[in-house]
């Protein structure tokens, strides 16, 4: 063991200070502040107060366990008790209590010194750590789970040394969506008004201004107020109250009430405003209009100022110059036909429906009929017939609505006012335009012989074509999918006779070698159902019928054989025929099978076949100008071939319709216009650019110019 060892000296063989003396010190060398700093206790502890004296000393936040030290001092202490007689122990090696060294080592400018002590938070320490899992580890997703936890993980630590970097407490990128709601009560707005004339303004002024003449009298001479009235003085006085009365507008409001209604249902109001609306439409769509009207185009003067005149003419001297300096550039050598379009004949009502026929009014070339019909699944559902104008294309002049879709329309040409009207039933009507009722004038349901399949195509046939348009004889004729050509009577009701029914004939095929003949199958109908027909342009009593079986029927409306010819060469639905306006020898049909057939009155085997796209040939129909130009249209385009130029390609294809598919078309009477109706319900206007008509002596005869290519 090791004796006591001897108290360590203070540096200049001076013992150490008392502990007084070390307080004394040690708040020295923390600033010497008198009411704030650091101070150490009687038993060697570092004590902090604050300004006002307080002990803020930080308290430790481990306490030992004291009987431990007991224990420690009794049985394991290894240090040596102090020397009897001695007032002084010897202090602990624990260098951290050993501050007199320290003291002795600070000189008077650094125990001057301040002395800045820093409290800091110490790192968390994570006892445990269980991220969330929101998927399970065994399905089948989670390693994909997995790689984008890390990819997403390394963004963010890539992001923390980035200068755009800034660290938020909450998740999510941008703040939630808020919406901010104002409830109030509902605002009510009321109109009120009479209706005042010129009659009624003068007669009030001219009482405002009797009236103070009236008050300012002069008395008579006499001392009378006024002289007896004479006889003629009081009928007029008389006459004007009564006529001030009937000038008056009435007392009670629903007097006034009855006054203003009958004035708005008058029919003068009505027509009023319809003039009105077309004045309107006419100032909006004046630009097309002249296009199609073939007039210059009215340009609205643009008011400028002095200045702003002498500007322009500058740049347009300017302009002038650049275009004498370069050379003008001639236009594209081979640029076809195109289409622009104009407006579109659609409202509200149209939409949804399909556009199944087309028709002009023989009058007035401005007026258009249109078919509408819609078919949902199977279901047949109410059809429409509008009549169209050219002063207000965005809404129908009639409307004239049907229980089923509408087929086929057609004016009459001895009474232009009638409009025959097929529908999808079998029905046939009659509505007289200038009626603005919707109810039919003549109606088929009553008939007994009234057609039990769709009437698929009418037309008002003229009988003596040499006669004055007052005095031309009418017949309404009609083709059914019942298999039945009918004329129709307009009597006090509406009545038919039929004009032949369409038989289904085989079909011709050659017996192959060896092929054992087929036993014929009886089909469950012996009438084929008719799908259109045409009349010729020179004989009213030959008509072309196109079948559903792919025929055409050559007919005779007089005469006992009533079938004249018979045209095989479609495969499928015939839906259109139309005879060639100038060459009546000639035709064309189109089907359901993609081709369109030219055909030759006197040849049973079509002259010329035109395919182009794999899609079903609605309709088809020659041009007024030539008689080497059609048009057809498919689903989705519409073709113009010029039989003078090819054959083989048509001269133009185009969409359309970007919103359906096409259905019908019809030539403009009195433009250059094509009309194009669609399955949303709309017909298009569309003006026909660079088609070169040929002339009637370049033309010559249709056979002449197809014969070579007859013959290849």
């Amino acid at each position: 063991m090791q004796g006591p060892r001897p108290p360590r000296a203070w540096p200049g063989g001076s013992r150490a200070p008392s502990s007084r003396r070390t307080s004394t010190a040690s708040l020295a060398s923390l600033g010497k502040a008198p009411r704030s700093g650091a101070h150490v206790g009687s038993q060697g502890a570092l004590q902090v107060f604050d300004e006002e004296g307080k002990n803020v000393t930080p308290q430790p936040l481990f306490h030992p366990d004291p009987n431990a030290a007991r224990q420690e001092k009794t049985h394991g202490s290894s240090t040596p008790p102090a020397k009897p007689g001695s007032d002084e122990t010897e202090p602990p090696e624990d260098p951290a209590l050993s501050l007199s060294g320290m003291e002795a080592a600070l000189t008077e400018a650094e125990l001057e010194q301040r002395v800045e002590v820093l409290l800091a938070e110490t790192d968390t320490l994570w006892m445990l750590h269980l991220p969330p899992a929101l998927l399970s580890t065994e399905a089948l997703e989670a390693p994909r789970v997995l790689e984008r936890n890390k990819i997403y993980a390394e963004i963010c630590e890539a992001k923390i040394g980035s200068e755009y970097f800034e660290e938020k407490i909450v998740q999510t990128i941008s703040g939630a969506a808020k919406t901010k709601e104002v409830q109030c009560e509902s605002i009510t707005v009321a109109e009120k008004g009479m209706m005042v004339t010129p009659w009624d303004l003068g007669n009030a002024l001219d009482a405002s201004g009797t009236e103070p003449a009236e008050a300012e009298e002069p008395e008579s001479p006499a001392g009378k107020s006024s002289k007896s009235p004479t006889a003629e003085e009081q009928g007029e006085a008389g006459a004007v109250p009564s006529a001030t009365e009937s000038a008056a507008p009435a007392s009670s409001p629903e007097e006034q009430e009855c006054h203003s209604g009958a004035i708005l249902t008058s029919a003068k109001l009505q027509q009023d405003l319809v003039v009105m609306e077309r004045i309107l439409m006419e100032n909006i769509f004046q630009p097309k209009l002249a296009v199609y009207r073939q007039i210059p185009v009215l340009i609205e003067p643009v008011v400028t100022s002095d200045t702003e005149v002498e500007e322009d003419e500058e740049d347009e001297d300017d302009e002038e110059e650049e275009e004498a300096a370069e050379p003008a550039e001639s236009p594209a050598e081979g640029a076809g036909p195109r289409l622009e379009l104009l407006w579109s004949y659609r409202c509200d009502l149209t939409r949804g429906h399909s556009v199944s026929s087309m028709a002009w009014n023989k009058a007035n070339p401005d007026l258009l009929a249109v078919g509408y019909r819609q078919f949902l699944s199977r279901d047949q559902k109410k059809g429409l017939a509008c009549c169209w104008s050219l002063k207000n294309p965005m809404w129908p002049e009639r409307i004239f609505r049907c229980e089923h879709g509408v087929t086929a329309v057609d004016f009459s040409l001895a009474r232009p006012h009638l409009l025959a009207v097929g529908t999808a039933s079998g029905r046939v009507a009659i509505y007289d335009v200038r009626s603005r009722q919707d109810t039919a004038l003549l109606d088929s349901s009553a008939s007994l012989n009234k057609h039990k399949g769709p009437v698929w195509q009418l037309r008002w046939v003229e009988q003596d074509r040499d006669a004055a348009a007052g005095d031309k004889e009418e017949r309404l004729m009609c083709i059914s999918g019942d298999g039945r050509v009918t004329q129709w009577f307009i009597q006090q009701r509406l009545d038919c006779s039929d004009v032949m029914q369409i038989k289904r004939t085989e079909s011709e095929k050659k017996k192959l070698p060896g092929e054992r003949e087929r036993k014929s199958e009886g089909p469950i109908s012996q009438q084929a159902a008719g799908m259109c027909f045409d009349f010729h342009p020179e004989d009213a009593d030959i008509f072309l019928a196109g079948t559903e079986e792919g025929h055409i029927y050559c007919c005779s409306c007089s005469g006992k054989e009533q079938i004249l010819g018979t045209y095989r060469g479609h495969e499928g639905p015939v839906y259109k025929v139309a005879w060639n306006p100038t060459s009546t020898n000639m035709f064309l049909s189109c089907s359901a099978d993609w081709s369109i057939l030219l055909w030759h009155r006197d040849s049973h085997t079509p002259l010329l076949t035109f395919t182009s796209v794999t899609a079903f040939v609605h309709d088809i129909q020659w041009a007024p100008q030539s008689a080497l130009l059609f048009a057809a249209v498919n689903e989705k385009r519409v073709e113009i071939w010029d039989l003078s130029v090819s054959i083989f390609d048509p001269v133009l294809s185009c969409a359309a319709s970007p919103e359906g598919n096409l259905s019908s078309l019809l030539f403009a009477r009195n433009a250059e216009c094509l009309l194009l109706g669609d399955s949303c319900g709309q017909v298009g206007v569309w003006q026909l650019h660079s088609l070169a008509v040929p002339s009637t002596d370049q033309v010559g005869s249709l056979c002449d110019i197809i014969a070579p290519a007859g013959a290849l």
